[in-house]
């Protein structure tokens, strides 16, 4: 789990590209690859490079097997600065290209779209040099074994690790055969999980001495992990906010609040059109890489969310707002799907891409469109040496609350909200102006599952009916379009296509949204959904040697191994995400092979979870799970959606909600149904307390310290 840290730091500055329609790309440049046939908007940046780039396919393996040529895969995404500073130096320029299209097949891969593709190159370099980060390049045999590798290369030492290549593939292709032999056997080593056969224990202790190991390397004044760069990681955050409440560890939730607070001030929170740029670069989150992807959204809407519902804090509620009106405005398509990111880069006056210009102001532009009220806009959003960025240029920062500063500045309250709301709009649409960042159009599963989960949970803690309308338009989209007919799912679409098998990752995050989904509309069909979902992932993605889950599908035969993801990183890990739905699953069906499998899976990572609690704070959730009473809340009768509506005001992580207006045979609601009453039922493993009809006592039946 130590290369979770290393890799959160390696991450480099975003950066994304256009899309054009391929007829006019075609009449405007003069060379056209293979990537033209691609819908990725990052391969298609690529597709008239004089590079004789393909796309990762049987057709190009089998290419490469046919011409004994070395593979050499280059991999990034359309929101990676460097990936795209390598391309303008080096893919490029008809010099190099003669190179690499003389010697090699060239194969370029959009990170996102072909995760499985990136760990295993990934995992290589890393193996190879220590470290990681994109953009990622690997020279391969014509099997797809590495030989060599490494991230951004100037394009001179770029030129020379080729020839350098070239000539020991052509004078000793022994050696590079035994290495990539040797290599190959270590990257199937590194994520080898055994089975742990001890018995699966579950302590308080153990889960303090976790806290223990992460305070030291944690950021008390500023929030966050100590120093820079700094990334928001929600899922640590509701790990510790979850147990910082469950054990009444007051220090812990003022850390949280504190994170939370003052990312919602920074300059990584878009202070004029909401959404939170994917880091700082510095250590109190003033100056992100203004890039905004989906997932750090939707992950960070569920966790203010969550932190409202523990705190009242109208911050919060606040965050969500502004972050979902973004999402809608900048990442949304009308059929119910999320787009990926936005770049960080816009093109200036002189038609030349800069980071953040479409978001920084000088002191000059804000006078001239807020004119009387810039002296206390100023202070507001402090244009002064504070809030200073570079070259003159500002970037929005708030030190103190609203609260307080209305009280500093001899303000009312409701007229500083009228006033802040007031600014927004004028800026928001003086910004408008500018050349926007570019948008990564294409549409990923696992991240619209995040964020489908996102708008439940939004409509559960508000009870706003734009959220749920907007979750269950997302879900419907997934459905209709992401589903295969043999029930499993695709990775990815864009332009009415899917063509990718979706990983567990996609599987995960799906199951893990409907199952949300069911416990705010109680439509048992998103339920019965995921148990659907989770019997395919047994069928093709299950490893019956540890009881953990494959990455990759039985399906897929073009990788030289399959990888198993444990660690949780910006996202957290599809194991662990599974392990989490197998628990309430086992709950829901009685399903003792899902409640065992999830209790193997913690058990199998519990030591290392224990010592890197920051890469493991999902399955720390699940471990909570396991200490204490858990909570099967079922309520049953007409009146049911109602009083789940009121249960979802309190926050309990330690439940979750099974129930209907009607008749069910789900194991937790059979005999249970009333036409004369709705009954609300607090169990514990399938034993019940007494029933009662109104939330307030049922609420009194629940302790959620441990």
């Amino acid at each position: 789990m130590r290369r979770f840290f290393i890799l959160l730091i390696l991450i480099p500055i975003i950066f994304s590209c256009h899309s054009q329609t391929k007829e006019n790309m075609s009449k405007e440049f003069k060379y056209t690859n293979d990537l033209i046939n691609e819908t990725s908007p990052y391969l298609l940046q690529h597709a008239h490079n004089p590079v004789n780039w393909h796309g990762w396919n049987k057709e190009t393996l089998d290419l490469a097997k046919k011409e004994n040529k070395l593979l050499l895969i280059s991999i990034g995404y359309s929101a990676c600065h460097w990936c795209h500073v390598m391309e303008h130096e080096s893919f490029e320029d008809s010099t190099v290209a003669a190179i690499m299209n003389e010697n090699f097949i060239n194969v370029k891969v959009d990170r996102e779209e072909r995760p499985d593709v990136d760990q295993i190159y990934m995992n290589a370099v890393q193996l190879m040099t220590g470290r990681g980060g994109w953009p990622l390049n690997c020279i391969a045999l014509p099997d797809g074994r590495p030989v060599w590798g490494g991230t951004y290369f100037p394009k001179e030492n770029w030129m020379k690790a080729l020839v350098q290549i070239i000539e020991l593939y052509k004078n000793d292709p022994k050696k590079i055969e035994n290495y990539a032999t040797k290599l190959t056997e270590g990257i199937k080593q590194s994520d080898i999980i055994p089975l742990n056969k001890e018995e699966a224990r579950f302590t308080k202790t153990e889960l303090d001495s976790a806290i223990i190991n992460w305070q030291s390397i944690i950021d008390l004044k500023n929030g966050g992990r100590a120093g820079a760069p700094k990334f928001p990681m929600p899922n640590n955050l509701q790990f510790l906010l979850r147990y910082g409440v469950q054990t009444n560890n007051t220090k812990l939730i003022d850390y949280v609040n504190t994170s939370l607070t003052q990312m919602a001030y920074g300059g990584i929170f878009d202070q004029v059109g909401g959404g939170f740029a994917r880091y700082s670069v510095d250590d109190h989150w003033h100056i992100p890489h203004f890039e905004k992807m989906l997932y750090d959204n939707a992950q960070l809407v569920d966790l203010y969310s969550n932190a409202y519902l523990v705190t009242k804090n109208p911050l919060y509620k606040e965050v969500v707002v502004e972050t979902t009106k973004f999402i809608e405005r900048e990442l949304y398509n009308e059929i119910g799907a999320f787009y990926s990111s936005l770049d960080a880069d816009s093109l200036t006056e002189d038609d030349e891409l800069e980071e953040g210009v479409y978001y920084v102001w000088t002191k000059e532009e804000l006078q001239a469109v807020l004119g009387d009220d810039f002296d206390l806009f100023s202070k507001y959003y402090n244009i002064n040496s504070y809030g200073k960025w570079e070259n003159d240029k500002y970037h929005l920062i708030r030190k103190i609350s609203k609260q307080d500063f209305s009280i500093k500045n001899d303000i009312p309250i409701n007229e500083l909200d009228k006033k802040v709301e007031e600014w927004r709009i004028i800026l928001l649409k003086e910004r408008e102006k500018r050349n926007r960042p570019r948008l990564d159009d294409k549409t990923l599963t696992s991240w619209n599952a995040l964020m489908l989960k996102a708008y439940v949970k939004a409509y559960s803690v508000f009870n706003e009916d734009r959220y749920l309308k907007m979750a269950l338009k997302n879900a419907h989209f997934i459905i209709n379009h992401q589903f295969k007919e043999d029930g499993g799912l695709f990775r990815n679409y864009k332009n009415n296509k899917s063509n990718i098998e979706a990983y567990l990752e996609d599987y995960a995050t799906v199951i893990d949204a409907f199952i949300n989904l069911y416990e705010v509309t109680l439509d048992e069909s998103w339920l019965r959904t995921s148990k659907q979902l989770t019997d395919y992932t047994f069928d093709h993605f299950y490893d019956e040697q540890n009881k953990m889950f494959f990455f990759t599908s039985d399906k897929e035969q073009d990788l030289i191994t399959r990888k198993i993801e444990i660690d949780d990183n910006v996202i957290p890990s599809s194991n662990s995400i599974m392990a989490r739905n197998l628990f309430k699953l086992g709950h829901y069906f009685n399903n003792k092979n899902y409640s065992s499998n999830a209790s193997a899976m913690l058990n199998n990572v519990k030591a290392n979870a224990i010592k890197y609690g920051g890469g493991a704070s999902n399955w720390l959730i699940l471990y909570n799970n396991y200490l204490g009473d858990f909570y099967e809340i079922a309520v049953s009768g007409s009146e049911a959606v109602e009083i789940v509506k009121e249960i979802n005001k309190v926050y309990i992580p330690n439940k979750l909600i099974v129930g209907s207006t009607k008749d069910s045979d789900l194991p937790l609601l059979e005999y249970k149904y009333s036409e004369n009453e709705t009954t609300i039922y607090v169990c514990v493993d399938g034993a019940c307390k007494l029933p009662v009809n109104e939330t307030e006592q049922a609420l009194k039946q629940i302790n959620i310290k441990f």
